[in-house]
C-alpha cells in the first residue's frame, strides 16, 4: 500500500517552490495523461467517452462532500451558479454577505438591483442573520486571507430565522472538513484545491432542488439529454443535473482522475498535511517579526505588507500571490517542509 508521501511524489513534480494553490492547483500526472489522451483521441477522430468522465467526476465530488450525486450539478463557473441562485430569489429578498468576499460569490446578487444585499464583517455573519433574511451567502474560506467562516454558527442562525445558506467552498474543498449536506447550496470550482483542470465547477442543491429555476437549461439538462436536442426540453432531469452547464469535456476528462486521487489519499490526510505546513510557516513568521492575518486552522496564510515582494520571490522560483497588499501563501499536498523553509529564508533576506 502506497504511503501519502510516495503517492504524492509519484503524481506531482513541481519545478518551483509552488505555494499558490489558492490561485491555481497543480495537476497530477494521471490527470495530465488523461487530458492528453482525450485531446489526441479527438484529433484522430475517435473521441473518448468524456460524458462518462463528467458523471465519474460528479460522483467523486459528491463523495468528497458527503452528498448523493443526484444533488450535484456539473458546470464550469461559480459565478454562473451564484447567478442561478440570485435569479431564484423574489424581489426585495434580503441577502446577507461578508465584506470583501470573492466577487463571484456576491456580484450576481448586486446585479439583480431589486434585492436587499446587506454586507457585514465575516466575523459578524452569524450574529447578523435576522427575521426576513432570505439567504446567507459566504465563502467557507476567504480568498484574500484564508479566514474561515464560522459555518456551524451561520447554519444555526440561518435555521433559527428560516434563511437558506449558500457556501462558496472554492478555497476549502480538498482540505477543509466540509459536509455539504449541512447547507442549502454549496458551490466550488475544482482548479484550486481539487487539483483539476480549469473549466470544472460543481453546485450542491437540496433534495427538493432548492426552488431553483433552471434558467440556463440546455440539452444536457434533459432527463434524456440525447432526446432533448431540439426544441424546448420536454422533461428536465429529475436531479441536480437539470442545472448542468454544457461541460468543458476535456477538463472533465482530467477532473475525474484528480478527484479520484483525492479520494484515494483522503481529505483528512490532506488537511493534516496542509495545516502542519501552514502552522510551520506561521511559527517562522513570528521569529521574523511578521504577524499574519489571524486565520487559525486555515491552509492559507496571508501576511500584511509583504505583497510587494511577490515579483522578487517569483524570480527566485517561489510562487505566492499578492492579494490586497498581503503576501498569500497556500500550502497543499504536494508541498513540503523544505518549501516552507525556503520561503521563510527568502523573506528573512
Amino acid at each position: 500500500m502506497e504511503t501519502f508521501e510516495s503517492l504524492v511524489r509519484s503524481e506531482f513534480a513541481p519545478k518551483s517552490t509552488y505555494l499558490n494553490t489558492a490561485s491555481t492547483g497543480l495537476m497530477p500526472t494521471r490527470t495530465v495523461a488523461a487530458v492528453r489522451t482525450a485531446v489526441e483521441a479527438s484529433a484522430a477522430g475517435r473521441p473518448t467517452d468524456m460524458f462518462a468522465d463528467v458523471e465519474a467526476a460528479r460522483a467523486s465530488f459528491a463523495r468528497l462532500t458527503r452528498v448523493p450525486d443526484r444533488r450535484v450539478a456539473a458546470g464550469a463557473s461559480v459565478a454562473v451558479y451564484t447567478g442561478l441562485i440570485a435569479a431564484s430569489l423574489p424581489e426585495g429578498a434580503e441577502v446577507l454577505t461578508a465584506e470583501a468576499d470573492f466577487s463571484s460569490t456576491v456580484t450576481p446578487f448586486h446585479i439583480r438591483g431589486d434585492l436587499k444585499v446587506r454586507t457585514v464583517p465575516l466575523e459578524r455573519i452569524a450574529d447578523s442573520v435576522r427575521p426576513g433574511t432570505a439567504l446567507v451567502a459566504v465563502s467557507a474560506a476567504q480568498s484574500a486571507d484564508g479566514r474561515i467562516a464560522d459555518l456551524p454558527a451561520i447554519r444555526a442562525a440561518a435555521q433559527q430565522h428560516g434563511a437558506r445558506t449558500y457556501i462558496d467552498a472554492s478555497q476549502a474543498t480538498g482540505w477543509l472538513d466540509l459536509d455539504a449536506d449541512d447547507y442549502d447550496y454549496v458551490s466550488s470550482v475544482a482548479f484550486k484545491w481539487l487539483v483539476c483542470p480549469r473549466g470544472v465547477a460543481f453546485l450542491v442543491v437540496p433534495e427538493d432542488l432548492g426552488g431553483l429555476a433552471p434558467v440556463f437549461a440546455g440539452w444536457v439538462a434533459g432527463e434524456e439529454p440525447w432526446d432533448s436536442c431540439y426544441g424546448p426540453v420536454e422533461e428536465l432531469a429529475h436531479s441536480a443535473r437539470r442545472f448542468d452547464e454544457s461541460p468543458a469535456l476535456f477538463a472533465y476528462a482530467g477532473a475525474r482522475h484528480s478527484l479520484a486521487l483525492l479520494e484515494e489519499i483522503g481529505v483528512d490526510a490532506v488537511r493534516a498535511h496542509d495545516l502542519a505546513l501552514a502552522d510551520r510557516f506561521r511559527t517562522g513568521l513570528a521569529t521574523l517579526g511578521h504577524e499574519p492575518v489571524p486565520a487559525p486552522g486555515s491552509a492559507i496564510v496571508s501576511v500584511p505588507g509583504l505583497g510587494h515582494r511577490r515579483p522578487e520571490l517569483s524570480s527566485a522560483g517561489i510562487e505566492v500571490s499578492d492579494r490586497a497588499g498581503n503576501l498569500r501563501a497556500a500550502f497543499h499536498l504536494y508541498n513540503t517542509t523544505a518549501d516552507v523553509d525556503r520561503l521563510l529564508d527568502a523573506l528573512s533576506s
